[in-house]
């Protein structure tokens, strides 16, 4: 157990959450604000990297994901929860930064290249998307967050980080900022329904936490599973099988999930069965959040209340910071008397 870190993470808010993001950190959240000092940020600025025509899409995201951050037990009493856009300590920071990054570093960031390659931008990448490693050290450093919470895939992302952390004290001859260190979840990456990527609302293979009962009973029934397994007598594979990878994750009875395996290795258990059954394991999970989040959306004022706070509180720490920052760089003029 992680004990007396500050950690920063956050979600753009491009969606609404889903059970990939549950498990990569929504639950690990729960566990390190018990103690912690952490701070969870909704990062629509970034989101707007690759939603920049549809800001409504955006905004009207942030209160569905802070639904789902109550929802799942970050408690707002515990967690410092604020949006990226209000605290322009965060671009300030931003812009002090990329003199400290070169174009081609960005270029070779593994994160932003393979999304590059997802997003299709090819020759057309704003420039606000290459950036958006640079924008991650603004949010990290403002909190001199030690611990951040993140995919595999993200990794490169603190490294820059921390590279741009070196440079600032070494130019600045300060200690100004902190390195952070990556906390990558035991299950650092859910599948899709598809099996042949990580969950992603964009890719359309994602089971939201939100979902209702009839929405997870017709995305279950979908999912990939072992295409050599055609008739229930043959014997079937469970290896990339993503009806018993969502098993292994949800389903804390693991005696009944060995015998799953054991029995559709040798034959005699048809995809629909074990399909049937995960879809049971997946409502008791669901469930109690899908109706905690019900009850939250009856009162988006609280909830905006909350946000307000969260983002105020969240404020003064990047404030200090940035001052901080500004004494360092010689910055700190005082004009008037």
């Amino acid at each position: 157990m992680i004990k007396g870190e500050i950690i920063l993470t956050g979600d753009r808010p491009s969606g609404p959450l889903h059970l990939g993001h549950y498990v990569g950190s929504l639950a690990n959240r729960v566990s390190l604000q018990e103690h912690n000092k952490q701070f969870v940020m909704i990062a629509d600025v970034q989101a707007l990297t690759d939603n920049y025509e549809h800001p409504e899409k955006v905004r009207n995201n942030v209160l569905e994901v802070a639904y789902d951050y109550l929802a799942v037990g970050i408690d707002p009493k515990k967690t410092t929860i604020f949006i990226q856009s209000q605290l322009p300590e965060l671009f300030e920071l931003t812009i002090y930064y990329l003199n400290l990054v070169t174009v081609n570093r960005l270029q070779r960031n593994p994160t932003v290249k393979t999304e590059i390659k997802q997003k299709g931008f090819e020759d057309s990448v704003p420039a606000g998307f290459l950036m958006y490693p640079v924008s991650q050290a603004a949010d990290i450093t403002a909190f001199k967050a030690t611990v951040v919470p993140v995919g595999e895939d993200q990794l490169p992302v603190i490294e820059q980080t921390n590279e741009i952390v070196k440079s600032f004290n070494r130019i600045y001859s300060c200690h100004v900022l902190k390195e952070a260190k990556a906390l990558v979840p035991q299950i650092a990456r859910l599948p899709g329904i598809d099996g042949q990527a990580k969950m992603s609302k964009s890719l359309g293979n994602a089971i939201f936490l939100s979902d209702s009962s009839d929405d997870i009973v017709q995305k279950v029934m979908k999912m990939y599973t072992d295409p050599l397994h055609v008739r229930a007598s043959d014997p079937g594979r469970i290896e990339g099988n993503t009806v018993f990878m969502y098993l292994d994750v949800f389903d804390s009875n693991k005696e009944k999930v060995a015998e799953l395996k054991e029995h559709y290795q040798r034959g005699g258990l048809g995809d629909v069965t074990v399909k049937k059954y995960l879809i049971e394991v997946l409502t008791q999970f669901l469930e109690p959040i899908r109706n905690r989040r019900r009850e939250i959306a009856q009162n988006p004022q609280e909830v905006k209340n909350m946000l307000c706070e969260g983002t105020g509180q969240a404020q003064k720490v990047a404030h200090q910071t940035l001052e901080e920052v500004r004494t360092a760089m010689s910055l700190n003029y005082m004009l008037r008397e």
